[in-house]
């Protein structure tokens, strides 16, 4: 068997369901038998199945599972939490072999469900598309690694480098992407645990800021204002008095469990991050108008790592140097 290939498939199955399992990660798994997949599958959201129940529970046959091989992006589980513990079901069914892509390194697990496998006589194998797995659950991984949510930066911009006029219809957001890119930006909102604004993007947009041109799959919202007077139940409002640094919001983010954020504006509150050089990723989308006189965009230094059409759109996603 080619565990890359079958572990490719793990990572595509994975990537599913991104977003829609916060806080768990959005791990893919599937079950090997006979020289064929016979199961696939994700993990649901919060609360429901992890991913490698979800495929064992798909075969009734225990003799079939007995011989199967169970491919899996991240570690089982070994904790009691919403969930019953993964890897002591995947020994109570007699796997065969479990083939992982990397270790969870939640205090909760960190190898002790690689070893409780290994002590039950099951035959396992990690590290296999390590760079891939860690790729497909890099918020995860950030947030437990690094305490604190993956952080990434979206903004629009005009061709001349301006990202709204200084004067604009009141309570109107000005748009600067075409609605394919629009389009675009809900999908990438739905596949984040939080969305972050300033309370001046707030005033002048009132944004809706969820993702309703994709799926409907909405992040939690949370507003940067020193309003006292700001209420808004749709938000989760940061900072009352004092200006919180970002470390200070990253911390109130990881306190609050969320593990990525999409910082959507406006210019002031994006230039804090990447001053402090707290982000993971920068998306921005550079449309062929220009202003001639406004608010000037972010400006950024970072590796580009991919770039994109759509219509007169021009997408660029980059990472830290």
């Amino acid at each position: 068997m080619n565990h890359d290939l079958l572990m490719k498939r793990c990572i595509s199955l994975g990537y599913k369901a991104l977003g829609k399992t916060y806080p768990n990660p959005n791990v893919g798994a599937l079950l090997f038998y006979d020289g064929k997949i016979i199961s696939e599958g994700f993990t649901k959201e919060h609360g429901n199945n992890h991913a490698e129940i979800n495929v064992m529970n798909k075969i009734c046959d225990n003799e079939v599972l007995k011989k199967s091989t169970l491919y899996v992006t991240l570690e089982p589980c070994s904790h009691h939490g919403k969930t019953p513990p993964c890897c002591e079901a995947i020994s109570n069914k007699k796997i065969k072999e479990v083939i992982v892509g990397i270790n969870d390194p939640n205090k909760l697990v960190n190898g002790r469900g690689i070893n409780y496998l290994r002590n039950n006589n099951i035959k396992l194998k990690t590290g296999i598309l390590e760079n891939e797995c860690k790729k497909l659950h890099k918020r995860f991984l950030t947030f437990q690694n690094k305490k604190r949510p993956y952080i990434i930066l979206k903004w629009a911009e005009t061709l001349d480098g301006f990202i709204s006029p200084k004067k604009q219809k009141k309570n109107r957001p000005y748009w600067i992407s075409n609605i394919f890119s629009r389009q675009l930006v809900h999908k990438w909102r739905s596949q984040e645990h939080g969305i972050l604004i300033g309370g001046k993007t707030y005033e002048n947009d009132s944004p809706i800021l969820n993702s309703r041109l994709w799926d409907n799959n909405n992040p939690e919202k949370f507003i940067l204002t020193k309003n006292k007077n700001f209420k808004d139940s749709n938000y989760n409002k940061i900072n009352d008095e004092d200006l919180f640094t970002v470390n200070e919001i990253s911390d109130y983010l990881y306190n609050k469990n969320i593990q990525s954020i999409i910082v959507e504006g406006g210019s002031k509150t994006i230039e804090n991050f990447i001053n402090n050089g707290m982000w993971d990723e920068a998306r921005i989308i550079q449309n062929s108008k220009e202003l001639n006189d406004g608010i000037k965009s972010p400006k950024i230094k970072g590796r580009l790592k991919n770039e994109f059409q759509l219509m007169d759109d021009n997408i660029k996603i980059i990472y830290p140097i």
